[in-house]
Order: structure tokens, then sequence, then C-alpha cells
């Protein structure tokens, strides 16, 4: 039993306990402080007012709802397509080109790398689980990457390297790196640091992810997340312990100031944000300590901390942190009640039109030799130290 609100809920069972932990370690509710509005450019709040961004919003939301069109009732948690990205004033237009919606025109492996605590609970929910299952009826080639769920990037990014080398990719297959939160960093810290991995990945798209780290992090307690290896049913050890060091923004902050990221690989970002009526009960503490920042957070990281510089700008997602890519309502339906009552999200359509997207990007520049196109990102990425 767990007391919240004057009122005490029942958990249903300890596989909960490693979510309900996360949600606890930064919780301290405040009555938001800054105005949430759409009306301001959200490049506006990136380093040299968003330089070096190659803005493809336009396009990623004409491709999203016209995936959403196709078969997006065919498919569980069906949201319309206005529904699933905000929609600031400053958006492009779209290009107005046909989307292709049949199977994959290229050999593509889609690989996810989950984020914080993922190794912890993965017997409970894993990242985008039934939305790669969904890929793969599209011909697409998945995987998961298994990382450490406490240890730091550095660590992790070393995980992801292995991982990926040992990978039977084909001499025509791509390989688009899909990064959750921490795994974003992760990500990041492997391909700066392993040109093996580099050599291998064509594409990086980053979700809710941990780009510039999370002012959260600062105050919480690693004691508190250490607790994870010893709840019931938890299926992670210590590792390092360097997870919640590795999500301060002092220390991504550092990170991007001494390491340049590679410009043979496409970087996208996709950040997540909603208003506090759409974020599960579970995660409204930590919600609200961000809201004293700004309101337009997602329960764990400020929309513009998840933004890679130099790299492409897809959207942001209308979800919270846990909903855009983990599909807890939906295993485990009890909570939907309880902690978790705004997990429902259509990830199937979000997963396969990021895929879609990306794709068509890459067939469209299919040399590896992307110099020109992404030759700002060294001098943005460093703008963020």
């Amino acid at each position: 039993m767990a007391e919240v609100g004057g009122r005490r809920l029942r958990l249903g069972t300890a596989r909960l306990s490693p979510l309900w932990v996360l949600s606890i370690v930064w919780a301290c509710a405040t009555a938001p402080a800054v105005p949430y509005t759409l009306a301001i450019s959200p490049l506006a709040f990136l380093p040299a007012a968003g330089a070096g961004i190659d803005d493809q919003r336009g396009r990623f939301r004409e491709i999203l709802c016209a995936v959403d069109e196709a078969h997006g009732h065919e498919l569980p948690e069906h949201r319309p397509c206005g529904d699933i990205l905000h929609r600031f004033t400053d958006e492009p237009a779209g290009t107005g080109e046909p989307v292709h919606l049949g199977p994959a025109r290229s050999k593509l492996r889609v690989a996810v790398v989950p984020g914080l605590g993922a190794e912890c609970f993965a017997g409970l929910v894993s990242a985008f689980q039934f939305a790669l299952e969904h890929l793969q009826g599209l011909g697409y080639q998945t995987a998961s990457i298994r990382v450490d769920g406490l240890s730091s990037s550095t660590n992790n990014g070393r995980q992801v390297k292995d991982a990926v080398v040992a990978m039977d990719l084909a001499p025509d297959e791509r390989l688009v790196l899909v990064g959750y939160s921490k795994g974003t960093s992760d990500i990041l810290e492997g391909l700066a640091t392993y040109p093996e991995l580099v050599q291998r990945v064509a594409a990086v798209v980053s979700v809710s992810g941990s780009v510039d780290g999370s002012p959260l992090a600062d105050d919480a307690a690693e004691s508190m997340l250490t607790l994870l290896e010893y709840l019931p049913g938890s299926e992670c050890g210590a590792g390092d312990g360097g997870a919640l060091d590795s999500l301060k923004p002092s220390t991504r902050r550092d990170f991007a100031g001494t390491h340049e990221l590679p410009e043979t690989v496409q970087f996208y970002s996709l950040a997540t944000f909603a208003q506090r009526e759409q974020i599960s009960f579970g995660l409204r503490g930590s919600y609200d300590t961000l809201a004293k920042i700004d309101p337009r957070n997602d329960s764990q990281m400020l929309f513009y901390d998840q933004i890679i510089a130099g790299g492409a700008l897809l959207g942001f997602v209308n979800a919270d942190h846990w909903a855009v890519a983990l599909p807890i309502s939906r295993e485990r339906p009890g909570l939907a009640a309880t902690l978790v009552n705004r997990n429902e999200f259509p990830r199937e359509i979000l997963l396969e039109a990021i895929v879609r997207h990306v794709e068509e990007r890459l067939l469209a520049m299919p040399s590896r030799s992307l110099e020109s196109a992404l030759r700002p990102r060294d001098q943005a990425w460093r703008r963020r130290a």
C-alpha cells in the first residue's frame, strides 16, 4: 500500500516497485511559475537561437499523419494525428511530397537503447516493445540493446559499441539507433569514443533523450536509485553507480565541450512534453518540480534539453516521459487506474513514422559522405557547453 494525496493506493504487485521508486526519487510538488505557451519558437531556447538545427517538423508531421490515417485505427491506443504532436506557431510547412506507406524500401535495422533503470524492470516492460514488433511486420529488422540500468553513460556507451560490433549486419544494411531517455546519452558517448561504432551507424534518433541532462538529477539521492537493485523482481546490479551523475546538466555540458559527434551519422531529435493533466499521477511530483523552470516538460526532462545541437528536429510529442515509449498500461492494465493513468499512446504509429522519415532521408543522401549537409554540427554541439 502507498498513501498518496490522503488516500491509500494498492500497488497490486511488487513488480511495480522499480517504476514507483523512479517516480518518487524526484517528486516535490509546486505550482508552475512560467506560463505554458506554444507561441514562442522552441529554437529560441537553444544556444545561438537554434543555430545548426535542421528543422524538419513540417515533413515529419506529414509522414506521421499519413501513417496514422492509413492504419492508426487498426492499432491500439489510437489518437488523431493532431493530438500526437504539439504545433508551435513557427512550425514550417510540409513539403507536400507523397509518403511511402508500403513495405520497407531499404535494409534498415532499428535498435533501441533504453533509459535509466530499464534493466531493473525489464520483466515488467521494455521501451517500444510492441512498436518494434510492428516494424518487423513492415519488413524492418529490429533489436533491443541491453545496457546497465544503474551505470554511467561512459560504461553504457561501451556496451552499445560491443552490442553493435557483434551484430551480423549485411553489407548494404544500415543501422538506426533509437535512444530513449538516458539511452540517448549512452549512444552519444559511445559514438564520440569508439570509431568502430561510428562505422556501423547510419543514424541516431533521440526520443525524450537526455541530451543536456535533467535538473532533477542535481537534487536526486543516489541511495534512492540503488534501491532498484534490491526490490523484488529486480533484474539489475549496481553497475558502476554512475547513472545519476551522467544525467546531471553539468556532466552533459562537460561532455559536449570535450567531444565531437561524427559527421557521417545523421542525428534526429523528438522531444516530449505535456500539460499537467496529461501527466500520469505517479509522475506529477517531478513534473511540478521541473515546472518551476518551465511547464513544458515531460516529468523528467525540459523540452529544450532533449535536442541534439546540429541535428534535425522532428517535433514535440504530446506525452509524458513514460507514455511515449513504455507500454505500461498495456502490460499492466491495473496501473492505468492508479499511478500510470495517462499511459495510452500510439507508439506503433510514432515509431513507424520515425523510421519512415529517417529512411526517406537516407535514401535521399545514400552516401556516407554527408559532410556538406552536416558540417555545422561540431560548432553547434560545442556551443552547448
